[in-house]
């Protein structure tokens, strides 16, 4: 693996870009580590009604859409996100993903995925009654990521 590192004056936040071949635990792995780094002190500036909320990113346990607006979902809360799911997407840290046309998930948050051979499977997550759905088109690739992380790799 070849590493590079290039100073650049003048820009607001550190940036890591990871260009492979194709996607292996290693590289995975370093993406786990990156993404974990700054964890404790990320927050998203979200809403519900007049009042501004800035929630952890651990905290989120997906987005989704709903209508023509984004919702981001805690535990036991539903916020308005004023970002598009494909800003989101370059925004989270690494540890969230794309399930579906209009859902991202944080993966350290799934507790258990219910598989549906014939529609879209069901996650469910950590200390929360809330559900998501994965995309047929998605299952695999969101299975194997979780796979990788619970095992540390």
């Amino acid at each position: 693996m070849k590493v590079k590192i290039e100073i650049i004056e003048g820009i607001e936040e550190d940036e890591v870009v990871i260009r492979c071949g194709k996607l292996n635990d290693s590289v995975v792995s370093l993406q786990n580590y990156l993404s974990k780094q700054n964890d404790g002190r990320r927050c998203l500036a979200l809403s519900d009604g007049e009042t501004d909320f800035f929630i952890s990113m651990g905290d989120i346990c997906f987005f989704e859409t709903q209508g023509r607006e984004i919702r981001a979902h805690t535990a036991d809360r539903i916020f308005a996100c004023d970002y598009k799911l494909y800003e989101l997407e370059e925004l989270l840290p690494g540890y969230f993903m794309r399930v579906s046309k209009s859902t991202i998930v944080n993966l350290d948050r799934v507790y258990s995925v219910t598989r549906n051979l014939t529609a879209s499977s069901m996650v469910e997550f950590t200390g929360s009654r809330k559900q998501a759905f994965v995309s047929r088109a998605y299952y695999k690739a969101m299975t194997e990521r979780l796979r990788t992380r619970r095992l540390g790799l």
